[in-house]
């Protein structure tokens, strides 16, 4: 293998990773400043209903009593008695008016103190009102006129007017204070969103552009390879092999970058342009400033606040979620494939039973069965951690998916393998596997038949990488229904593959 490959590699991985976390980056400021920003809108919605309802109040409160003063004068004036309904029905209004009006301006600061005392000036106009109405009852209409001439009521009325105008003067000031900082908010929250999802395309642009050149190397590679002297025509052969399988492996990387990484990220886009379009039927609604809006606007306003913002935030969290659990898969299968081989005399048969101790419960109290049989080739010179990872995922995998009907049966065995190489068949009368997705199960983030287990899809993409870098290879035969066997190849002195990659 060419010395640009061997170097080339690592630089790759490296470029790569510092792409990824480029991209995590702008991703994690913008879901949260989104989810800050989400929250500050909240808030203000939320004060500015209340405001509204104080406004509201206030209002009712004042028509009220001047619905009253109206009716009251009319029935003096002409003793008609039609003028006495809309006395009534506002004077029978105002308790319950008075009520509101203490609940909706509670939480608001100067306003709350101020209304405390109308409750005695509107109940001195009722009592000014119904002395005139009972003396023009009694028959005394013109004392009633004199009463009124005294100008009582409407110094009353002023007075209640004055408190009134001052408490809608401090409600007013307050919702515009709140409107423009909404409108703030807003606006901060749109730079970000366009600032990060240019970032995101950049760093997918990098990334595109560091996978280019690195395919490009690995061609450049091969041609050396195919140079070298004649005399290691068999040797080059393997190394081209290596290559190939190498390239095949940067192309799925590099799907894996370019498809499964983005299909997040394009959610979050999506979203936050729902995101968008809420806050612009909320900034119909707060933006109202005492106009009547239809119901669709108010309707459209309480889905944004209900329905709309909550469910795109719950998007985004979900995204980025799927994003990291991605990436830390990757990273999984990077760090691995950059630690140091360790070669040492080995016993696989002992490998293969501390494996088998680690599920022989869940095995054996089912019925089924371990078969370890290492008596044609048991001894390698191999990494002894990489091959406790492999044995340990095929054997999770073969309990994972066994077949319910029946007892699990697992067997492994050894054989020797021409040109200093091993062979090793792992077997189970599990599910099986289709043979649609045989090549399928060995693809990172990618699953074949019934989805009923838990797992990411990196179990068998694990250990294809683990036993490639030991200069091996898996494959699986399977039937659908009967089972599966996979079946390793790999070097039985790895210190002569170490050897050679360094050459």
């Amino acid at each position: 293998m060419s010395s640009n490959y061997k170097v080339g590699m690592p630089r790759f991985l490296r470029i790569t990773l510092l792409v990824l976390a480029a991209g995590v980056v702008p991703l994690v400021i913008l879901v949260g400043s989104a989810l800050w920003m989400v929250q500050a809108n909240n808030s203000y919605s939320r004060e500015i209903l209340e405001l509204r309802l104080a406004r509201s109040a206030i209002l009712n409160v004042l028509l009220a009593l001047q619905d009253a003063e109206r009716g009251q004068r009319g029935f003096v004036m002409t003793q008609d008695p039609d003028y006495l309904e809309p006395y009534s029905e506002s004077t029978g209004q105002m308790p319950e008016r008075l009520r509101r009006l203490h609940e909706t301006t509670a939480r608001i600061a100067g306003v709350a103190n101020r209304v405390k005392g109308f409750d005695a000036i509107v109940g001195e106009k009722i009592a000014e009102m119904s002395r005139t109405i009972d003396l023009v009852r009694s028959g005394d209409r013109e004392r009633a006129i004199d009463l009124i001439r005294t100008d009582r009521g409407l110094k009353l009325m002023d007075n209640a007017r004055s408190t009134m105008d001052d408490s809608l003067a401090q409600v007013d000031d307050r919702l515009r204070v709140i409107v423009a900082e909404q409108i703030e908010v807003a606006e901060n929250l749109k730079w970000t969103t366009i600032t990060a999802a240019v970032a995101i395309v950049l760093v997918l642009a990098m990334a595109f552009f560091v996978i280019r050149e690195h395919i490009r190397a690995l061609s450049q590679a091969r041609a050396e390879v195919e140079v070298l002297n004649a005399g290691l025509e068999e040797r080059i052969s393997e190394r081209t092999q290596d290559l190939m399988r190498a390239n095949q492996e940067i192309q799925r990387f590099a799907y894996v970058v370019t498809h499964d990484l983005r299909a997040p990220l394009v959610n979050i886009m999506g979203f936050l342009s729902e995101l968008e379009n809420a806050l612009k039927s909320l900034a119909v609604y707060v933006l109202a400033d005492g106009k009547t809006l239809s119901e669709q606007q108010v309707m459209d306003a309480r889905t944004a606040v209900n329905d709309d913002l909550p469910e795109a935030i719950g998007f985004i969290r979900s995204s980025t979620r799927k994003m990291d659990q991605l990436i830390n898969a990757i990273l999984k299968i990077s760090r691995d494939g950059r630690r140091k081989l360790l070669p040492e005399n080995i016993d696989l048969k002992l490998i293969a039973d501390n494996a088998a101790a680690s599920v022989h419960h869940q095995i054996i109290s089912a019925g089924g069965t371990i078969i370890c049989d290492f008596g044609k080739v048991r001894h390698v010179v191999s990494d002894r951690i990489t091959l406790d990872q492999i044995f340990g995922n095929l054997f999770d995998n073969a309990v994972k998916y066994q077949d319910s009907s029946r007892a699990l049966t697992l067997e492994v065995r050894s054989y020797p393998i021409a040109r200093g190489r091993i062979g090793i068949d792992v077997t189970d009368n599990g599910r099986g596997i289709g043979p649609q997705d045989l090549e399928r199960v060995f693809e990172l983030f990618r699953r074949a038949g019934r989805q009923d287990q838990p797992g990411e899809g990196i179990g068998l993409a694990h250990v294809r990488s683990l036993i490639r870098n030991l200069g091996g290879d898996i494959t699986v035969e399977s039937e659908l229904g009967k089972g599966s066997t996979f079946k390793l190849v790999m070097p039985l002195d790895l210190t002569m593959i170490v050897r050679s990659t360094a050459l």
